[in-house]
């Protein structure tokens, strides 16, 4: 690979690292991330056609649920196949364009499951404070405008940040210590000035995902309090295992990307292939996970694969 330092040309190509300093351990380190892909290609392939095929899942809730196992899908497939080419085939050369798309499509899948995650909440809010108003509410219209604009929020929030990644002149280091393109990381080594860019990346990250977490938090906090003044022990047991499936995703999703955060913020100590694992952790447990949690605590959707899988054909 080349190295250019001429400010007047820029880096057209790049290479991936992979995980910096454990390259000789690719191989290994390849098998967690072809397990949890494989699982959750199936786990979530299998909710996708379940909620699909049985009518008695096309409820709002459920409609959200398919929504988020296509993101899912999704957002593992753009990240682990790059990794895996670099793990198994060497293959981290990507072309500048190339990574521009990953970013693109790798944060507004991200921004997408969070509005979904934010519109699951406020399903279970009506559900449980608004019973009686919860089927007029929740309307299968509603549920595809909502859709709709949970997509063009995600993309129309991201796809200025492909005119400021053009925009750069990429003169320095066009090695990438990790198995992802990132807005940040790839911007860093541009020449120009990307004070733009850092403010912008910013700007998504609070009008988007902070200000859905804070609506969950919200919306969570009024739940408690309708639910801990239903009389019935049964009732009030009933209304919080409803929401236990959703509170143990939300905990998944931003969980380790606030962990990651703050250990890129504050733990400069810490080796750099633990924050490349961190964050690919932080892509590939969800998408590995959420059918599980759903197929454990929803019992509609248990007896389904159940069904599916188990029940012999006569």
């Amino acid at each position: 690979m080349t190295f250019l330092n001429h400010t007047s040309v820029s880096h057209r190509v790049f290479c991936l690292l992979g995980i910096p300093g454990l390259e000789d351990q690719h191989i290994w380190i390849s098998i967690p991330f072809i397990i949890s892909y494989v699982i959750a290609l199936l786990g979530n392939g299998l909710l996708i056609c379940i909620i699909i095929i049985k009518s008695s899942l096309h409820e709002p809730m459920y409609l959200f649920l398919c929504m988020l196992a296509g993101a899912d899908l999704m957002l593992s497939t753009c990240i682990v196949l790059q990794a895996l080419a670099i793990f198994w085939f060497h293959a981290g050369e990507i072309s500048l364009d190339q990574c521009i798309t990953q970013v693109f499509f790798y944060s507004s899948t991200f921004i997408s499951e969070s509005g979904i995650l934010l519109m699951m909440a406020f399903d279970r809010y009506i559900a449980i404070c608004y019973p009686l108003r919860y089927t007029t509410i929740f309307t299968g219209a509603l549920i595809g405008k909502v859709g709709m604009i949970i997509f063009l929020r995600s993309y129309g929030t991201i796809f200025p940040i492909i005119f400021l990644l053009k925009r750069l002149t990429f003169c320095q280091n066009n090695i990438i210590p990790h198995t992802f393109c990132e807005h940040i990381g790839l911007a860093k080594y541009a020449c120009n000035d990307i004070r733009v860019n850092i403010w912008y990346g910013l700007f998504v990250i609070i009008s988007t995902v902070v200000l859905d977490v804070l609506l969950i938090f919200v919306s969570y906090v009024l739940i408690l309090r309708a639910v801990f003044r239903i009389p019935s022990l049964d009732a009030r047991h009933k209304a919080l295992n409803t929401c236990g499936s959703h509170v143990c995703v939300i905990v998944l999703f931003y969980g380790p990307g606030i962990f990651t955060t703050l250990t890129q913020r504050f733990g400069h100590h810490i080796a750099p292939h633990i924050h490349v694992l961190l964050a690919n952790v932080c892509i590939l447990a969800p998408p590995m996970l959420n059918p599980i949690i759903y197929g454990i605590k929803t019992k509609q959707i248990r007896d389904h694969v159940v069904h599916v899988l188990f029940t012999k054909q006569k």
